[in-house]
């Protein structure tokens, strides 16, 4: 983008994060928006839970700054930073919610980030960085690479500092990084990690962009579908195709790998135990960032399946206006054939073809058959008895198969497997026997069930009178795919 007077000055009056840094209320916006959602990586918020926080951060500020710094009501700020000459938070209405939700918009989340490279670090790395620019640079060079020998020769050259650097182990001397070089490599992994919670929102606009424009299109269009369609659908390729989609595409593969996961893991919690690391204080919720990446771009996920609904639902809708369309043709053929019953035209006005005479032959004609009569027999109605215990009929014990199923995928989201021991323990029985019984069908319906026969486990319950049972069965192991 060129950075000359026109352009500076056209970006100062419409963008949404240039007019955020210019209002009085700035201050007020990037504090609060930060703190509710960048801070804990929250994608959307209720309405009633959004003006809640902000009346509480009012009163905060009017005690200190008098009532008359920020008169108005906590959902008239929000439903003014949610405007279109604004643009700051995005209101929309979620799928079957008549409550409004807010989330940040991507020049929000831009003007803030700038706000925070404002105040002075008390270390600035930069070995790291020449350290990220130099292997990019040897990634871009040899990915490029087409002659083989070259791409051996470089392969043998990385090799042989490998083996020289498992020879000066053995030997005793281990290379660590001090303090200083770990802060530097932590500093530009969290600014990292920032940018790419930053960039899932810019991803998720352009994918609502265009929804909206799908939206608006189907509203407009007229002709045939399968135009709109091929249309519709040669975008969408386009932005899958595109450079951001193939990159969107690369991340969320790379991912949701069950080994990189645990690799993740693994890896944040080595590296959040260091010494030099704890000194620095980082944020407890670093420890998931992983996980944050995975909500993020399931929003983004979200949207590209609205989108194939909102297609699914325009061709049921043109698929009923077509037949619609049939039974208003007959309707106007019917109106006109009652129209002409009492004026009939004179002479030939329909011809028949291939005239013949029907012939029905006395033997083909079905004999007579007696008519079934049906039989009633009278039975007296016996007096039962009214004076019974009625409390069995409201004692029936329901066992809510969909939630002990959620249990099982919850617990299998942080572990490769989960025995049923283990998953009672975490979610104690309340119906008993019964609920026990469930989990066993469940494990049976399961696309991945291990018994192990040789290990007992025994499962404890208490019932509503306190006494504890107890039930011994071989292990079941739920494995996660």
């Amino acid at each position: 983008m060129s950075l000359d007077y026109t352009t500076l000055n056209l970006l100062r009056q419409r963008h949404p994060a240039w007019r955020l840094l210019r209002s009085d209320h700035s201050p007020l916006v990037a504090s609060f928006l930060h703190r509710v959602f960048i801070a804990p990586n929250v994608r959307e918020m209720a309405q009633i839970d959004l003006a809640e926080a902000l009346e509480d951060e009012l009163f905060v500020l009017r005690e200190q700054y008098g009532p008359e710094a920020f008169p108005k009501p906590a959902t008239a700020y929000l439903n003014d930073w949610a405007e279109n000459d604004k643009g700051w938070l995005r209101k929309f209405y979620p799928t079957g919610s008549d409550e409004p939700y807010f989330d940040l918009t991507p020049a929000t989340e831009k003007a803030i980030a700038w706000l925070e490279t404002l105040t002075a670090r008390s270390f600035v790395g930069t070995e790291s960085r020449l350290l990220t620019l130099f292997e990019l640079l040897r990634q871009m060079s040899a990915g490029s690479e087409t002659d083989p020998q070259v791409r051996i020769a470089e392969l043998n050259r990385r090799r042989a500092e490998i083996d020289v650097d498992i020879d000066r182990i053995r030997t005793g001397n281990i290379p660590l990084l001090d303090d200083t070089a770990l802060k530097d490599r932590f500093q530009q992994f969290l600014q990292l990690a920032r940018e790419l919670l930053t960039d899932f929102r810019e991803v998720e606009q352009n994918f609502r962009i265009l929804d909206r424009r799908v939206r608006e299109r189907i509203a407009l269009w007229d002709g045939a579908k399968g135009a709109l369609l091929e249309e519709i659908m040669g975008e969408r390729d386009l932005i899958a195709d595109s450079d951001q989609g193939k990159s969107f595409r690369a991340f969320w593969d790379f991912l949701m790998s069950q080994t990189r996961q645990e690799e993740l893991t693994q890896l944040l919690d080595q590296v959040l135990a260091l010494p030099p690391v704890v000194e620095m204080q980082p944020e407890p919720r670093l420890r998931r960032v992983h996980y944050d990446w995975l909500e993020a771009g399931e929003n983004t996920q979200r949207t590209v399946a609205r989108l194939s609904q909102q297609l699914r639902r325009f061709l049921d809708d043109q698929a009923w206006l077509e037949n619609r369309r049939i039974m208003d043709i007959l309707h106007t053929i019917e109106a006109r054939v009652l129209a002409l019953r009492e004026t009939l035209p004179s002479g030939d006005f329909m011809p028949l073809n291939d005239t013949a005479v029907a012939i029905d032959l006395p033997m083909e004609r079905p004999l007579y058959r007696l008519p079934v009569k049906p039989l009633i027999d009278d039975v007296v109605l016996q007096a039962g008895d009214a004076e019974f215990d009625a409390t069995v009929l409201y004692g029936q014990v329901f066992i809510d198969r969909s939630e002990l199923s959620s249990h099982i995928r919850q617990s299998l989201q942080t572990r490769a497997q989960i025995s049923l021991g283990e998953l009672v323990s975490r979610h104690p029985l309340r119906q008993g026997l019964a609920e026990l019984v469930t989990y066993l069908q469940l494990a049976g319906d399961w696309p991945h069930t291990v018994v192990d026969e040789e290990t007992i486990d025994t499962i404890e319950w208490q019932t509503k009178v306190g006494t504890v049972r107890r039930a011994r069965l071989p292990r079941v192991l739920f494995v996660r795919d």
